[in-house]
Parts: C-alpha cells; sequence; structure tokens
C-alpha cells in the first residue's frame, strides 16, 4: 500500500491464507480489500530520505442486489444501501535498499439503510438508515526488496490489527444498528501476504507494466466471527508522457483488478450470502509536481459472482449489495 504506480509493477504468484473481510446476518460484502492494489499501491517510495507519506480517499455506493452473476430483486435482501467513505492515512520508510517499513490506517463513514427485524428502531419490517464514523484496523508490513539493484521485484509481510469497531452503534431497543460484514473493523488479527512485479515495455521505459497481489487470512477472531480469505491482485500498464505545464510528471494508467473472497464462518456470519469474486477494469491517472504525487481512477465492474443464499425462504434474505463504481484517489508527498 503506498502510491507509485510507475514502479508499483508486481509479480506475485502465491502466498498464504486471508482475511479482511466481515460478515453478518445480512447481505452486503464490504469489499474494501480491492483498495489496497492497483496502480498507487505496494511499491516503496523513491524519496531521497526514504519517507513518503500518504492520503488516500475512496468511495462507494452500494446500492444493487446481486445473486450470483446477475442483478436480483432489492425485496431478496434485507439490505438496501451501503454507502461508505473511506479515509486512509498510511506512510512508508525506507529503511534501506532491501527493506521498506509501512504503516495504514483507515477512518470508514458509513451509511447503512436495512430492514429492522423488531430489535433495532421499530416493528419488523420497518426501514432506516444507521451511520458509523469510526477507526478502522491498522495494518503493518514490511516490504523486502533485495532481489534487484532497481527494487522492481518485492515481498510484503504484514498483519492486520483489530483497532477498528467492530461492534457498531446500538439502537434504541438493544439490537445492532450495523451488521458485523458492514463496519469499520472485523475484529480480527489477520496475516498479510503480497508481492509486486514492474518493468518496462520500451527502449526508452516509457510505457510500464506492473503486477501485484495481496493475500490475507485471520489468525484470531472476536466472538466467533471469521471473515472469508481474501485475495486482491493487480495487473495494468502506464505511459509516461513526460513534463506538461507545471506537472513534472504526466501519466495514464489502465488497470485490471481481480477480487476473490471466501464465504465468512462463524455464529455471527452468514456463509451463504458472503464471498464473491470479481473483476474490474480501471481508468487512472497519475500526476506529480516535484515531491507531490496525485493518482486517481475509477474501478468499473466488468465481471462479478456473489455468493447468495439459493432460496428467500431460507433464512428471510438473499444476495449481496454491490456498487455501479469504486472511485480513488490518492496525494503522496515525499520528504
Amino acid at each position: 500500500m503506498k502510491s507509485r504506480y510507475f514502479a508499483a509493477a508486481a509479480a506475485v504468484t502465491t502466498f498464504a491464507a486471508v482475511a479482511l473481510s466481515p460478515a453478518v446476518s445480512l447481505a452486503c460484502a464490504c469489499g474494501c480489500g480491492i483498495f489496497d492494489v492497483g496502480a498507487d499501491s505496494m511499491a516503496p517510495s523513491d524519496s531521497p530520505s526514504g519517507v513518503t507519506v500518504w492520503l488516500r480517499y475512496d468511495f462507494m455506493d452500494q446500492n444493487q442486489n446481486f445473486e450470483g452473476v446477475n442483478k436480483a430483486p432489492a425485496s431478496d435482501n434485507d439490505d438496501k444501501k451501503l454507502q461508505t467513505d473511506f479515509y486512509t492515512l498510511g506512510g512508508d520508510y525506507r529503511v534501506n535498499h532491501d527493506w521498506t517499513l509501512m504503516a495504514v490506517l483507515p477512518v470508514v463513514a458509513r451509511a447503512f439503510t436495512t430492514t429492522d427485524d423488531g430489535t433495532v428502531f421499530g416493528p419488523a419490517g420497518s426501514r432506516y438508515t444507521a451511520h458509523d464514523n469510526a477507526i478502522g484496523d491498522l495494518e503493518l508490513s514490511a516490504l523486502y526488496t533485495g532481489f534487484s539493484e532497481d527494487m522492481s521485484t518485492g515481498l510484503s509481510f504484514g498483519v492486520k490489527l483489530p483497532t477498528g469497531d467492530s461492534r457498531g452503534p446500538i439502537g434504541p431497543l438493544g439490537g445492532a444498528e450495523i451488521d458485523r460484514d458492514s463496519l469499520p473493523g472485523s475484529g480480527s488479527t489477520d496475516l498479510l501476504v503480497g508481492g509486486y512485479h514492474a518493468g518496462a515495455l520500451n527502449a526508452s521505459g516509457k510505457l510500464a507494466y506492473f503486477v501485484q497481489a495481496r493475500y490475507q487470512f485471520a489468525i484470531a477472531t472476536e466472538r466467533g466471527y471469521r471473515p472469508g480469505n481474501e485475495l486482491d491482485a493487480a495487473v495494468g500498464v502506464s505511459y509516461n508522457v513526460g513534463q506538461l505545464g507545471v506537472l513534472t510528471k504526466v501519466a495514464p494508467v489502465l488497470s485490471l483488478l481481480q477480487s476473490d473472497r471466501v464465504h465468512d464462518t462463524g455464529p455471527a456470519a452468514d456463509p451463504l450470502n458472503s464471498g464473491y469474486d470479481r473483476t474490474l477494469i480501471a481508468p487512472g491517472i497519475d500526476l506529480r509536481i516535484n515531491k507531490v504525487q496525485l493518482y486517481a481512477d475509477v474501478e468499473l465492474p466488468i465481471y462479478q459472482h456473489l455468493n447468495a443464499a439459493p432460496s428467500v425462504a431460507i433464512e428471510g434474505t438473499s444476495g449481496q449489495l454491490v456498487a455501479s463504481a469504486l472511485w480513488k484517489l490518492q496525494m503522496s508527498y515525499d520528504f
């Protein structure tokens, strides 16, 4: 997780377990792990001092119910809408040529519209919107880049700590306002394993490619809830146009993202309505003004398969909420 598409290009192949997603008795997958890969991610800073800090804003408006590969009636899903603003602060410190230390802390603002079961705000079947603004789970990792002189290949190893809100606000009738799969924190401690590789596609190096991936899995859980293991990967190309006006770098980027998550498990999970695999295409732009880098993209689903209960009769709800687009804007500063 670091903003730097140009050197961020990565080829990692095998990782071991993961889980960053939450789950619950209703169905609306978070899917936020996809923001941690892509053109602005994972590669070490090229700051002269070795220190870079960055702020990322991500946005999702999940308002369409999906079952399998198809849109499904909203009436099948008790959850109606999940709108999320992610404000993520990160930084990395390049200790030496071989090692870089990274830290990432998100702040999550969520508005969740769902159907009451008679335990939160009012009568069963009534609809309400709950809000939760809270710190998410802190991630700490180390990146090894000693494979080559240009640091074009790296492997990362890290941990996600349960610092985020995994309980949520409580309604006036005593029930939880927001489900476990929609809270800022999963309550679990996860291991993170990933890697990247970057390279040039022409002699000048202006046309470049990147490949990267990250895998998470929970090693400790809270109150019996275990989020599903998740793999997020990206492959893409960029073209450095060069200097343009005050901009010292202008580079269009095109990425293909893949995200796979298995079912959540445990007494607070909804295994039937959790887990997915999806592919997204992300056109973006990478700009630099001296020590300041700006990156923005929009991630558009081109394939989605979301697990769903085969019948609403099984547990009263079926499907998961998806967004038509995911938005990302990141600014970093090299000290």
